[in-house]
């Protein structure tokens, strides 16, 4: 067996794959964490921490580092008001609350750091080698310079475009994007606080933060994704926004800009041997509600304790598969879920029968309570060989 320069090698140091490698070292695992980046990103994609992760949090002391997070207001499901407390009144973090990615990134590097994980930056992985004791990771480093790890385990949360899963093989079946969303944060504008508001040209969502800034989200409806090289132009942003609300935001000045679609994948399998896929490396879905960053949170917490007691031992095999066997489950149900605010989101005049149907559902307190508990991650287990599809 080649000599091990690390227990677990993480690729990704995002929120997931940061939390994953405190978890391994709170566990006793040497981790090396391997990020494409040079330095973090300033973009705050997600703001939106649910009742499971905050729970998950507390247990491991990090809401006092985050400051802590301030109550989110009501929830949605596919733009129609839910109250998310409602999933368990009693709860101590019912509901949702706010807390920017770059903070929460931010504080788990710093905690992962001090617990002695070795983060990377400026790291390109170029490829992937199983053995039957060890897997070896080659990238090229910041100048350059070709270097391989090798480690007992490798964990993809490099994303939806996971290089870690190109390389290892795992199948990712599911749907490509049909609908696109554009979205910026702009300074200098002084629009209306709209909470995913309908015209008949499309939708449209518009939130003013701390700072001054407001943050546009927009659907013109029927709008297909376009090949994209990199992020939206914000004129192209700013002429939609005016199309579907008759507002002119274009005297603004964009702070950031993206655009996503409501493309609909899950990895068939999140362990192949010795390597695995956490958050958006393991699925992909539209970001509706903070759902993403949440899910892939909890597949880091519940992964990393496994893992590390599985280079400690090793174990029974058996207690890594069941990182699939829970979190596949979980994630099935909460992306069935996410499809369905996705037609109810995105549709145009055509789904409005179905969107008063629902909303006619949602006035009965068991469907508010049993969406409520999906999307706060408090949902039961799905019982083995059930279908929540």
């Amino acid at each position: 067996m080649a000599a091990l320069d690390t227990d677990v090698v993480v690729v990704g140091a995002g929120p997931v794959g940061l939390l994953l490698a405190c978890e391994l070292r709170t566990g006793g695992a040497r981790v090396t964490v391997l990020e494409r980046l040079e330095r973090p990103t300033a973009e705050s994609r997600a703001s939106t921490l649910h009742a499971r992760t905050m729970e998950l949090f507390a247990e491991r002391g990090l809401l006092a580092e985050l400051g802590p997070p301030s109550r989110g207001g009501p929830g949605h499901f596919g733009g129609l008001p839910l109250e998310l407390a409602e999933a368990d009144p009693g709860h101590p973090f019912a509901g949702q609350w706010k807390a920017p990615q770059t903070r929460v990134e931010a504080v788990l590097g710093e905690r992962a750091v001090r617990l002695g994980a070795e983060v990377w930056r400026g790291v390109l992985v170029t490829g992937l080698e199983q053995g039957p004791q060890a897997v070896t990771a080659r990238a090229i480093g910041p100048e350059r310079a070709p270097f391989a790890v090798t480690a007992r385990y490798a964990v993809g949360c490099d994303g939806e475009d996971s290089t870690v899963r190109r390389l290892a093989g795992f199948d990712f079946p599911g749907t490509p994007a049909t609908r696109e969303l554009l979205r910026a944060d702009v300074a200098g504008v002084d629009i209306p606080g709209r909470r995913f508001e309908r015209h008949p040209n499309g939708l449209a969502i518009a939130s003013r933060w701390p700072d001054g800034s407001t943050r546009v989200m927009l659907h013109e409806y029927g709008s297909v994704p376009r090949r994209r090289t990199g992020p939206p132009e914000f004129p192209e942003v700013a002429a939609a926004w005016r199309r579907i609300t008759g507002e002119d935001i274009g005297g603004g000045t964009p702070l950031w800009l993206n655009a996503f679609g409501n493309a609909l994948r899950q990895a068939a399998r999140y362990r192949r041997g010795r390597v695995l896929l956490a958050g958006d490396a393991a699925h992909v879905q539209l970001p509706v509600g903070g759902q993403s960053l949440n899910l892939g949170l909890q597949d880091a917490a519940d992964l990393g304790p496994k893992l590390a007691a599985q280079c400690a031992g090793p174990t029974d095999e058996a207690l890594l598969d069941s990182y699939h066997e829970v979190r596949h489950s979980a994630g099935r149900r909460a992306l069935a879920h996410i499809d369905a605010q996705a037609q109810l989101l995105l549709g145009g005049p055509e789904v409005e029968p179905l969107r008063a149907t629902v909303a006619e559902l949602m006035e009965h307190a068991p469907v508010r309570r049993h969406l409520a508990r999906t999307i706060s991650g408090l949902a039961p287990p799905i019982e083995k060989g059930s279908r929540d599809r």
